[in-house]
C-alpha cells in the first residue's frame, strides 16, 4: 500500500492535497486496491458547494460501488474528466489521478484529517 507523506487522509479513504486555498481530492491507494478494477466514476458538478461528510461521487468496480465523501467544506472548481472517461487511471495511480479540485471554505477542518503516519496506522487495523 502506497501512502504519500505530503497528503492528508480520511477514515473513508480519501486523500487531500492542499495547495494554497485549494485542495485536490481523490481516493487512496488502499481504497483502489480494496475496490479492484474501477470501471465507472461519477463526479459532482463544477460550482457545487458541498459540506464535510457529503457524498460527492461514486466509484464503481467489478466488485462493488462506493460513495466518495467530502473531507472538508468547499466549492467544486474542477472535476477530473480524464478519470470519468478512463476510470482505470485510478488503478494505475490513485494519487496522480485526483477526482476534483475544491476551494477550501474552512481551513480549520484540515486539522480533523489524518497525517500519513496516522493513516498507515489506521489502515493496518482495517486490514
Amino acid at each position: 500500500m502506497k501512502v504519500l507523506k505530503s497528503l492528508l487522509y480520511t477514515k473513508e479513504h480519501e486523500w487531500v492535497k492542499v495547495s494554497g486555498g485549494k485542495a485536490y481530492i481523490g481516493i487512496t491507494d488502499f481504497a483502489q486496491h480494496s475496490l479492484g478494477d474501477i470501471v465507472f466514476v461519477e463526479l459532482p458538478e463544477v460550482d457545487s458547494e458541498l459540506s464535510e461528510g457529503d457524498t460527492f461521487g461514486v466509484v464503481e468496480s467489478v466488485k462493488a460501488a462506493s460513495d466518495v465523501f467530502m473531507p472538508i467544506d468547499g466549492k467544486i472548481l474542477e472535476a477530473n474528466e480524464a478519470i470519468v472517461d478512463d476510470p482505470a487511471l485510478i488503478n494505475e495511480d490513485a494519487y496522480e489521478n485526483w477526482m476534483m479540485l475544491v476551494e477550501i471554505s474552512d481551513k480549520a477542518q484540515l486539522d480533523n484529517l489524518m497525517t500519513a503516519e496516522e493513516y498507515e496506522d489506521f489502515c493496518s487495523k482495517e486490514a
